[in-house]
């Protein structure tokens, strides 16, 4: 028999429960004691929970919690397992190739029925993300491992302002996958404070021998969802918006990340949201700019910021059209 037939053969043994010593798992398998200890050190690495007890009535045995589970995933499971293995393939997670493997292991080890069913299932499903590149996997990778482990890191970040990028002692309490993108949150030395990082501005990152404790019950996720979105506690910073449009067209608004969390009411073709004034000053004007005369607005502080927006857009084309040369010069 093969390795991997003896330690499946040794794992259902010693999932009936009994205690069996190396020997008594040679003798019964017709193989050398060596090999049993072999495909026991092996199962243990996969994670199996073997037990060695020593002493007269000693032996193998394993945690009666592990016993107690299913040993194989159904077919169902297994579809959903590769399904979620394509999402996060798609989206950049850093250790791609090692689930590229697990995925193999499970295949390899499928029926030619069940095999059918997940190659069919496994094309059936597909996602579109941006291209994660081998510099940024790299980052995820040691962001991860030094979250995982409390190390710190040293990182030059570059904000795209023109600034030197000075180096800075980080604490990477997690990464966060949002909206096309991966963050890493934790504390920056150099501001002395919670930050938020995103990952493809990072210019390089090497580990130090420093180490951190990361703050009890910490939550990444919910720390850049509390920087990235308006606090609604604060009325005073915010303006009701009222959109007026058709269903399908609110439906696509409201499903943009900003706009689905201020949305406060919701007719059929009339949506009433609560944004802040500094979100309206600069970036909804030009998001809305995608919707040419789709909706009606009624709000003067946003409707007076897309005329602006509007006309700093048309000056800048009427200018170009009057410069075929400068044009050029840009277009290069």
């Amino acid at each position: 028999m093969t390795k991997s037939d003896n330690m499946l053969s040794i794992l259902w043994m010693l999932r009936s429960g009994k205690r069996m010593t190396a020997k008594q798992l040679a003798e019964e398998l017709e193989i050398h004691v060596r090999t049993v200890y072999r495909c026991i050190d092996s199962l243990c690495a996969s994670g199996v929970p073997i037990i060695a007890d020593s002493g007269p009535n000693g032996g193998y045995s394993i945690l009666s919690r592990f016993t107690d589970s299913p040993l194989f995933f159904d077919i169902e499971e297994q579809k959903a397992l590769i399904h979620a293995s394509i999402f996060a393939k798609e989206a950049g997670y850093p250790y791609s190739d090692d689930l590229t493997r697990a995925m193999d292991k499970m295949m390899r080890y499928a029926n030619e029925k069940q095999l059918d069913h997940l190659k069919s299932h496994s094309t059936a499903l597909s996602v579109i993300y941006p291209r994660t590149d081998g510099v940024l996997q790299l980052n995820l990778q040691m962001l991860e491992a030094a979250a995982g482990q409390g190390r710190t890191v040293e990182m030059q970040y570059d904000r795209g302002k023109g600034e030197d990028r000075l180096p800075r002692l980080f604490d990477p309490y997690g990464i966060v996958f949002w909206k096309g993108n991966w963050y890493t949150v934790g504390y920056c030395g150099y501001r002395e404070e919670l930050r938020n990082f995103r990952v493809d501005r990072i210019r390089s990152l090497r580990e130090t021998e420093g180490r951190f404790e990361r703050p009890a019950g910490f939550s990444a996720k919910d720390h850049l969802l509390d920087h990235l979105l308006p606090n609604p506690t604060e009325p005073a910073q915010f303006e009701t918006v009222r959109i007026k449009g058709k269903e399908q067209v609110l439906n696509e608004l409201c499903h943009h990340w900003l706009f689905g969390h201020a949305l406060v009411e919701r007719m059929p073709e009339e949506a009433v949201f609560q944004l802040e004034h500094s979100m309206l000053k600069t970036y909804v004007p030009y998001f809305l700019m995608a919707y040419s005369t789709a909706l009606q607005i009624e709000s003067e502080l946003l409707i007076g910021k897309m005329v602006e927006a509007n006309a700093r857009m048309l000056a800048h084309y009427k200018a170009m059209l009057a410069n075929p040369t400068r044009r050029k010069e840009d277009e290069q």
